[in-house]
């Protein structure tokens, strides 16, 4: 029994040092105008977490946020935890989930406004 306490305690404190030790998401914020985003190229490393905060900067309706791999654009491809928590209208802004990338190149793109593709190297 008092092994099997030991083990339990062990457990709960790598629990707990390994809790107190994970990284927190690093915030990117993106201002989308009228056909662009005023951010054209992001340099991000990989591995390391984000959560993508894009504003409505003065678009007449509702906007959206896509990350995908670089040359692989279509819907399938799109990374899901890159959405926006909502489609956000002029004046408001939204946030994606944690978003964790590998190596490579990527772009980022509204579908709805719609603005060209924009860059994103993960080194």
């Amino acid at each position: 029994m008092k092994n099997l306490v030991k083990i339990f305690l062990l457990v709960l404190g790598l629990g707990i040092a390994f809790a107190s030790t994970a990284q927190t998401a690093e915030k990117v914020v993106l201002n989308q105008t009228p056909g662009a985003f005023e951010q054209t190229e992001l340099k991000l490393e990989e591995g390391k977490s984000y959560v993508f905060e894009v504003k409505n900067d003065g678009v007449d309706h509702k906007v959206g946020f896509v990350i995908a791999p670089k040359g692989k654009t279509d819907q399938k491809n799109h990374i899901k935890e890159g959405y926006l928590a909502k489609t956000i209208a002029n004046g408001e802004s939204a946030q994606s989930q944690t978003v964790t990338l590998e190596k490579g190149e990527y772009v980022y793109f509204c579908p709805l406004n719609p603005t060209p593709q924009y860059s994103i190297i993960v080194e």
